[in-house]
This record gives C-alpha cells, structure tokens and sequence, in this order.
C-alpha cells in the first residue's frame, strides 16, 4: 500500500506537554514531531505556524475543524468557520479537511435524531462543494462515545451525504462506542478519506499503537484492499489512567515504525 506519509494530530502532543508540566511551545512540538519520524501534522495552517513546520521538514496534511454540523446550514457560519482553514489549508497544499460532528451538549449525552442526521449530512454536502474547487476532500471525523451517535454520524456520510463526502476512521473513538472501525472500513472502502489512529484497552488509551484490543495488522490490510491511499494520522493521546512510561516522541516513533512493518506486507 502506497500511502501519503505519516501524520499526526495535534491534541495529543499538547496535552502530554501540559501533563509533563511543560508550557506549550510549537517550536518544540515540531521539533519533537519531525524527531518521531513524521512527515505531516494536522493543523490550521497560518502562515507563521506553516513556516516553523515546515522548517523542520514537516508538510501540513490536513485541518480539522468542529462544527454543530446537525444545526440549520446559515447557523454554522460557515463564511467565518469554515472557508478561511479550508483557504489556509489548500495554500499550504493539504489534502484533508476533518470536520467533527459536535454534540447537541458537550456536558449531558444527548441523542441526535435521525432528521439531525441527515442535516448532517446535507451541511456536509454543501461544504464539500464550497471546498472542492480549492482541491480539498471534505470527510467526517467520527467523535461520539456512544453507539447511537457514532452509528448516526456514520449514516451521514454513507446515506445522507454526497458521494465526495468521505470518513476519517478515528479507530479509537468507533472502537469506544461500541463499534469496529475494520468493519467500517471493509463496507465503504470508497469512503475512507483519512484515519486517526490510536489503541484502546477497554475505554483506556493505550500509550502506542502495538498493543490494544484493536488489530492493527486487519486494519492496514483492509485499508490496502480499499486501495488507500492518503495519510496515515496518528492521534495517540496519554491522559492519566494511560500511565505512559516513554515520552510521545518515543511512542509516536515506536508506532511509526510498527505500522511500517504492515505495510511492507501489503
């Protein structure tokens, strides 16, 4: 499987640097992502944070954006949210933008309905239009815990939205609710725009992707029968009850390399 390199979301990095005590300093970050063996990261792509990634040899491979994708269209502002990462984005030459369907309540779990699924869906389609001429592939980064709404978030792509819509398979996130991101994969291989990539014990993150209840040999060999080929993100993420022992540049290296393993067998 021929893939675009290797990328990784940013939450992860600044949240082990405030666990480590250390003040968040994109200077080191990149530094310590481009020593991990990356080649891309995942951010809004402005001109200033574009050049310091790039000073160390790392390409921009996606943005990722949050939007109440199951509201009215005119409510996501999407001339203000949206347009202005998605311009950023395409001058830096990325590929991918992520949305994130956000919850009806980030404090109370809270059902969507199926008509907010299909808005979704719809928000999805109409965004996806306004960015294809900048050469963007729009796709839906599955974020909910529960099996209701990550199986609805699914249904927006898959039955609601235009076929240029696409997934990124965060393999954490489907694991947790309840849902197998290998089955995903295998039923809409022309789907699969992007992947976050994390292991799970239970609901613990684990520190690296080699051990986990998620099979990451089975994945990489779905991806490769879907014919994948763009980045492969890693969003390894150390809250406490991970109990990380190495550092992130060490746990990104340590999975880097084993994904690398898989792909010289597929």
């Amino acid at each position: 499987m021929n893939i675009l390199g290797f990328s990784s979301n940013m939450y992860g990095w600044t949240e082990r640097w405030k666990m480590d005590g250390k003040k968040i300093e994109w200077n080191e970050i990149f530094q310590a992502c481009a020593e991990a063996g990356l080649d891309a990261v995942e951010i809004d792509a402005d001109p200033e944070k574009l050049k310091l990634a790039r000073s160390y040899g790392l390409e921009v491979s996606a943005s990722y954006i949050g939007l109440p994708l199951h509201e009215p269209f005119n409510n996501l502002d999407v001339e203000r949210n949206v347009l202005p990462f998605a311009e950023r984005l395409a001058a830096a030459n990325g590929t991918d933008l992520l949305l994130n369907a956000d919850p009806i309540s980030w404090k109370t779990p809270i059902a969507k309905s199926e008509d907010h699924f299909k808005q979704q869906g719809e928000n999805l389609s109409r965004i996806s239009e306004l960015v294809a001429p900048m050469g963007l592939k729009v796709c839906l980064h599955n974020h909910a815990a529960d099996n209701h709404n990550a199986t609805g978030d699914l249904r927006s792509v898959v039955q609601y939205a235009d076929p240029r819509v696409g997934l990124c398979v965060d393999t954490s996130w489907a694991y947790v609710s309840g849902c197998n991101p290998i089955e995903w994969v295998n039923a809409y291989p022309d789907r699969i725009y992007a992947f976050h990539l994390r292991n799970q014990n239970g609901n613990v993150p684990t520190e690296d992707l080699l051990e986990g209840d998620i099979n990451f040999a089975s994945l990489i060999d779905s991806a490769a029968s879907a014919q994948y080929r763009g980045w492969l993100a890693l969003e390894l993420w150390h809250p406490q009850n991970t109990k990380p022992k190495r550092s992130m540049t060490e746990d990104v290296q340590l999975s880097i390399n084993y994904l690398r393993g898989f792909l010289r067998q597929s």
